[in-house]
Formats: C-alpha cells, structure tokens, sequence
C-alpha cells in the first residue's frame, strides 16, 4: 500500500519574464530572469509532496494591466487565486480576476502612515463589503501601524505576507503582532527568502494558533539567499505534516473551493 503524500497549497508564489514585464526592483539579483508555474511544479515534485496548487501574488511590475492579463492568459487551474495590485480607494479599479487586492507598503514609494489614510481604510470597508481579502505586505517596523488601520476595520480579512516582515522579536514586535493575531479574520504566512529565524517562527505560531499561520514558499525569490528545499524542510521539521499550515489554513483564507 503506498503512503498518501502530503497535501500542499502553496500560499505565496510568483512569476515573471524581464523580458517581456519591467521589474526594476530585479535589477542586479540571481534571480533576475524568467520563472514559470512549470518550474515551480518541479520544485514540488522534487520535494515529493502533492502539489494542489497555489495563490499568485502580484510582483511590482510597472505596468500591472499588462501583468493581469498575464496571469490571466496562464489560465492554469493550479492557480487558485490571484492577489492582484490596486491602490486601495473606496472607488479603487479591481481585476475581474482577482480573488483579492495587494497594496504592497513595504516599497520604497509607500510613505509610512499610508495605512491609516481615509482612502486605504475606506479601501478595506470596501474589500470587505465584496468578500474579498487584502494581502499585507508592510515594513516590520510599521507593524503597530497596521495594527490601528486593520483594527478600524476589523470585518476585512488581512493575510500578512513573511511574517509580517519582523527581523526581531523585540517588544514593540511582540505586542503589534499580538494586536494583528487578536483581529478575527487575520492570517500570517512562514514565507521563504532568507531562512527563516525558528525563534519568529515559533513566536508567530503561538500567538497566531494552529488555524492562521499559513506555509508559503515565496518562490522564487526564496532563491536569491536560500532555496525552495531549504525552506520546505526547515517547514517540516517545525510544523511537521500539519494539513492545517500546509493545507487547511490556505483554504479558509482564501475562500479556495477544490
């Protein structure tokens, strides 16, 4: 009788082509050059799990009409859902093919307090009016910000990208992602790039509880300090097969239907 594989959505995942979108933010990296959904099936296969699908999240391309229709071409149907770009507004434009928007606020043209302007909070009572989640991406340091916009609207579900971006757990670390793990519709992700310090790990785990922290290989940027394997069996060895992290959490957050 064979053993059943371990079940994996992957939460977090881009591609790209610089040849053919402009991605500034590449220049001078190891991974500046062209990831497809193909490549990253093999990283699954390599790592022997089953592979369900994952979440593409937008990649700070210039032109995010022209990255749309790129994802939407794919038409992949391991693609589960798609974290799109939009500028949140109570009257922001949103894909037909987004399950959800990303404003990412950890770029460098991102002011801190954006967050807490009317029009991104007027953006989330939207988003969460249309059932649909907002992925977090923001500086570590403005955490607490975060804390105070998401609290304003505590109906919108938020997933929050590399676990929230901390590099320490000093006290004001500690106490803003105890304020975003007291929010009712919040989720974390363990997303791979430089490895990942267990201590945060193990912190996020505790705080967040076994139904919100997500797995999430930020694949391929994973590669550019690390490697998909690397991180995958780091996530083993500290969650071992929990369908929850791997799986479950995936599915609840991002209302996918398999």
């Amino acid at each position: 009788m064979t053993e059943a594989k371990l079940k994996v959505i992957d939460s977090h995942f881009h591609m790209w082509d610089p040849a053919v979108q402009n991605l500034p933010w590449l220049d001078g990296m190891k991974i500046n050059r062209k990831y497809t959904f193909e490549d990253l099936k093999a990283e699954y296969e390599h790592v022997g799990v089953d592979f369900l699908g994952g979440v593409y999240v937008e990649v700070d391309c210039v032109d995010h009409e022209q990255e749309d229709r790129l994802v939407y071409d794919n038409g992949d149907p391991r693609i589960l859902a798609r974290m799109l770009r939009a500028s949140l507004s109570p009257t922001m434009r949103v894909p037909l093919n987004a399950t959800g928007i990303r404003e990412p606020l950890h770029i460098d043209s991102e002011p801190r307090g954006r967050c807490l302007e009317p029009d991104f909070i007027g953006g989330l009572k939207a988003l969460a009016a249309h059932g649909m989640p907002f992925e977090l991406c923001c500086r570590g340091e403005e955490l607490g910000d975060m804390a105070k916009a998401f609290g304003q609207v505590p109906e919108v579900t938020v997933i929050m990208d590399h676990l929230g971006n901390v590099t320490s757990l000093d006290s004001d670390s500690r106490e803003a992602l105890k304020a975003m793990a007291r929010l009712p519709h919040s989720y974390i992700k363990v997303s791979g790039d430089n490895p990942v310090d267990p201590d945060i790990v193990k912190y996020v785990r505790d705080v967040f509880g076994p139904r919100k922290v997500l797995f999430s290989s930020n694949w391929p940027v994973v590669n550019e300090h690390s490697s998909f394997a690397e991180h995958f069996e780091l996530m083993l060895k500290i969650f071992g097969e929990d369908e929850d992290f791997f799986m479950n959490n995936a599915l609840k957050a991002y209302g996918i239907e398999l």
